[in-house]
């Protein structure tokens, strides 16, 4: 008997007919999508629907002090989760945004100054992600990013343009990362980037 974890991982790609109807392009592309999948080549051929949301691909940077022991992170409303259980729809995050034609490393920087003031001069690429692939072209492309009181330009807090209204957050490292077990943060990339800064033992004394 053969015991141990066996993986299969199939790279071809057994789409055919693929078929798209846009729903939505009002802000981003909302499309419904019909192809045939086979899973492989002894299995039938089954027409699968599917509805997948575009609106680009993003960055974040989560921005740490290692002499401080502190992160900054940034807290603002979030209709989603205020639909999905949370009673104030606050939502505390690493800076992020849209690419919208910048570069991952572009992004970040820009999204750092807008959100919190700080100007960040280098970038260390994390990992990427898919966002959410069951649902979501997004690839979301991870940073982290060390900060002083010096690179503290502005107050932050957004675009009012763009309808944010920020609150910058400096909580030490370790109470941050004590939130995820709390269940006061709950955002993934964040989740995973200070999971990331802890893993690294990046923050040791």
């Amino acid at each position: 008997m053969r015991s141990g974890i066996f993986y299969s991982f199939i790279m071809t790609t057994n789409i055919q007919n693929l078929k798209t109807t846009v729903l939505s392009d009002k802000t981003f592309s909302l499309k419904e999508y019909t192809f045939d999948y086979q899973h492989t080549k002894d299995d039938a051929i089954e027409e699968h629907l599917r509805e997948v949301y575009d609106h680009g691909d993003g960055a974040s940077v989560l921005l740490y002090n290692r002499d401080k022991k502190t992160v900054v992170l940034t807290q603002q409303f979030r209709l989603p989760t205020f639909l999905n259980g949370s009673s104030s729809g606050m939502s505390i995050e690493v800076c992020a945004g849209s690419l919208d034609g910048d570069t991952p490393e572009e992004c970040a920087k820009k999204e750092a100054e807008e959100e919190t003031g700080f100007i960040i001069d280098k970038l260390e690429k994390a990992f990427e992600v898919y966002a959410s692939p069951a649902v979501m072209t997004e690839i979301a492309h991870l940073f982290i990013a060390e900060y002083n009181d010096d690179q503290k330009v502005n107050n932050g807090g957004g675009l009012s343009e763009e309808q944010e209204y920020i609150d910058v957050l400096e909580i030490e490292f370790e109470k941050a990362f004590n939130m995820i077990a709390l269940g006061e943060i709950k955002d993934a990339r964040t989740v995973m980037l200070l999971q990331y800064l802890k893993i690294k033992d990046i923050m040791k004394s």
